[in-house]
Order: C-alpha cells, then sequence, then structure tokens
C-alpha cells in the first residue's frame, strides 16, 4: 500500500490550485479526475476584477489577482509555461448612460485603480458609445493551463484519472493508498458526495460558443458587451458565456444558444458561424464566497467548493487559505468557512 500526504478528489481550479500548494510544500499527494470535463475547463478564463454589470468591484478583487499572478510564475517552474494572457478587456457600453456611469466610478477610490477613464471606439464592430478599458484584467490560457497541469501530474505519478468510490473511502485508506487527509474539490460533483452533500452549493448552467467570423478581428484585447468574445487556437473565437440558475437538465439548451448569437449580433455586424456549443455548471452559493472547511465527524476529511463565476481567482487565492488551516490551523476567514453553514 502507497502513502501519501492528501489525496485530492477533483480535477478543476480549486484541484489543480491545490495540488499547486502541496507541489510547492514538497508535500505527497494523489489527484482523482474522471476524463470528463468541467465547468472549470470549458470556462473562459476570464479575469476580470470588475462586474461589468454594474460596474463595480468584488471582495478581495486585488489580493486575488496579485496572488494569481505570483502563483502563475511559481507554476511555470515546473511547467515551463506561463498561462497568463496580458490582454485587458474592452468594455462595449449600451447606450450613453452606461458610458457616464463608467466615467463616474472611474473616479471612486474603489475603482480608480481598474476602470481607465479614457474612452476608446473599437474598430470593425458597433459601438456608436464608445468602450472602456478594464485594468488589470487578462484571461487565462485554459486549455494550455489543463493540458500541461495533466502531463505533469501524470509524469508525477500525482493523477489517478478515474472515478472516485466515496462508498470504498475509510478514514485512511482508499484502495492501495493511505493518507493523511482527503480534499474534496469536485463542484456540483459534491451532491454525490455522501461527506458533504448537504453543503449549500447551487447549480449555475452556462453555455458558450465557438464561433468562426467571416471577417477576423485582430484585436489584442477581449471585447465585452453581454458576453465575452476573444480568439481562440485557428480561426476560432470564443463567446459567451451565459448564466442560468434555473436550468437543471443536462444537455444544450436552445434558448441559450439563441441568447449567445443574437447578443454577439448586437456588436459583430458580418456573418458568423457556430462550430460548436459547449456548457458545464458552475457551483455557487447564496453569499457569493466560497466554502472550505473540515468535516464535523471526519477530521481529516476536507472540502473546498462553490467557486463560483471566479473560480480562477477563488481557486488559487483560498487554495492557499485552506492549506494553511490544515497544515498550520491557521483560522479560515468567517466568510468562507463552512462552518457559517452549521
Amino acid at each position: 500500500m502507497s502513502q501519501v500526504d492528501y489525496i485530492i478528489v477533483g480535477g478543476g481550479y480549486a484541484g489543480y490550485f491545490f495540488a499547486h500548494q502541496l507541489i510547492s510544500a514538497g508535500k505527497s499527494f494523489v489527484l482523482f479526475s474522471d476524463e470528463k470535463p468541467g465547468a472549470s475547463e470549458v470556462s473562459a478564463g476570464i479575469i476580470n476584477p470588475v462586474v461589468l454589470k454594474r460596474f463595480t468591484t468584488f471582495w478581495f478583487a486585488p489580493e486575488q489577482i496579485s496572488f494569481l499572478e505570483k502563483t502563475l510564475v511559481e507554476i511555470e517552474k515546473y511547467t515551463g509555461r506561463n498561462y497568463l494572457i496580458t490582454e485587458n478587456i474592452r468594455r462595449i457600453f449600451h447606450d450613453e448612460a452606461e458610458r457616464v456611469l463608467w466615467l463616474k466610478k472611474a473616479e471612486t477610490p474603489e475603482l480608480q485603480p481598474f476602470l481607465d477613464k479614457e474612452i476608446s471606439t473599437v474598430d470593425n464592430i458597433e459601438n456608436p458609445f464608445g468602450a472602456g478599458s478594464v485594468r488589470n484584467s487578462a484571461r487565462l490560457d485554459v486549455k494550455a493551463f489543463f493540458d500541461d497541469f495533466k502531463i505533469y501530474l501524470a509524469g508525477n505519478k500525482h493523477l489517478r484519472q478515474e472515478k472516485f468510490n466515496h462508498e470504498e473511502l475509510e478514514t485512511n485508506t482508499y484502495h492501495d493508498i493511505s493518507f493523511k487527509n482527503i480534499v474534496f474539490c469536485e463542484g456540483m460533483g459534491v451532491k454525490q458526495n455522501p461527506y458533504f452533500k448537504d453543503i449549500p452549493v447551487l447549480p449555475n448552467k452556462g453555455h458558450h460558443l465557438k464561433v468562426r467570423l467571416s471577417e477576423p478581428l485582430d484585436h489584442k484585447f477581449t471585447i465585452k458587451k453581454k458576453h465575452f468574445l476573444f480568439p481562440l487556437l485557428g480561426d476560432l473565437y470564443y463567446y459567451g458565456g451565459t448564466y442560468d440558475r434555473f436550468e437543471t437538465e443536462n444537455g444544450i439548451n436552445d434558448s441559450a444558444v439563441s441568447q449567445l448569437k443574437n447578443g454577439l449580433a448586437e456588436f459583430y455586424t458580418n456573418d458568423f458561424e457556430v462550430a460548436a456549443v459547449n456548457y458545464g455548471w458552475r457551483p455557487t452559493v447564496k453569499d457569493r464566497r466560497p466554502i472550505l472547511g473540515r468535516h464535523l465527524e471526519e477530521p481529516n476529511f476536507f472540502v473546498f467548493n462553490g467557486l463560483g463565476a471566479r473560480g480562477i481567482l477563488n481557486g488559487c487565492y483560498f487554495s492557499k487559505e485552506l492549506f494553511e488551516f490544515i497544515e498550520n490551523g491557521k483560522p479560515l476567514m468567517p466568510e468562507v468557512d463552512l462552518k457559517r453553514f452549521q
């Protein structure tokens, strides 16, 4: 029987960023992830300090972005690549009122670091009211991040690409593995976890399109109006994603596809072709805070979930918080502690 410090269950942002904490600390671990791509792997990878519907920022935004940049430099040391694409978001204004609101918010201390007061016009798309640039925004190269990390984990015997069976888990052993701690990072899969199935995560279904534009854009930034548009490899572009808190069925929803096609047509007036439609289930929490903590009866069982639409930032920043809690007894922030629901 092999012995490890940790088992990680789940291969999304929570699981991979927590794996990075273990790699940095020299801890032994095995990460279980089946081969089905979850919400993280089909996400846009947008890194955005501003809520662009209301022009507000969010809890710990500057700290999370700074910590992500530092962490990606650390990850580059063993994967050989930095996945940060430093192309800012350009927000297309719907009307004059939005433009005026942006300029007003850009003067506030909270948003001055993020909202550029210089209003610009974006070529080759409809933007009669102009556009504003979000400073300190970027995106992650999602495909490369997961592809490279999987190669690294597999090459160092950290990865088991198989479905985890909770019924075969015992206090300190699973199959042929003896472990000190186990961390469940399962997203909406937590609802099948007998130890943490009652945590209050809610599914939020998101669709996105891969499209071919008849007139390609050469912008070095991400366009945002209702949704995000940016180039992928080859001749494809990403456009999405939707947010549906009420959809419960698996499969592609035609109304979501129509919403996306209409949203793109609002500012891109040339023809485009939908090459693919993807969707995923975001694990969200009503108070918009992740859920971290220890099981009441199994002291070496932990949960890391509820990352929501900011999976990259929440996953990166709070992976360190969870690691410090487990290893060094550092108290969790009350806002993210599982105890707030108990």
